[in-house]
């Protein structure tokens, strides 16, 4: 039996571990389906992309309102909706 070590956020382990709690399953139970799926499918098993959000133009843009907004351009004023 082979013997895989990587290290992971610990707050990120906690949730994982959670999760696979949840699910009655252990972290390495979890793990061996995600690597039996990718062995057997020679795909990873679910989607993976980068969320458009944090491309760099839109990252620009939202600096750029931040900066007008510290400097007093382009400040609009909004309705705020209040929940009822």
């Amino acid at each position: 039996m082979a013997q895989v070590n990587f290290r992971i956020d610990d707050a990120l382990k906690a949730k994982v571990e959670n999760a696979c709690s949840a699910m009655g399953l252990t972290v390495s139970a979890a793990i061996t389906i995600f690597l039996t799926k990718l062995a057997n499918e020679r795909r990873i098993p679910f989607e993976v992309s980068a969320d458009p959000f944090y491309a760099d133009e839109h990252i620009d843009v939202l600096e750029k309102r931040a900066q007008d907004m510290k400097t007093g351009i382009n400040v609009h004023e909004h309705e705020i909706i209040e929940a009822e």
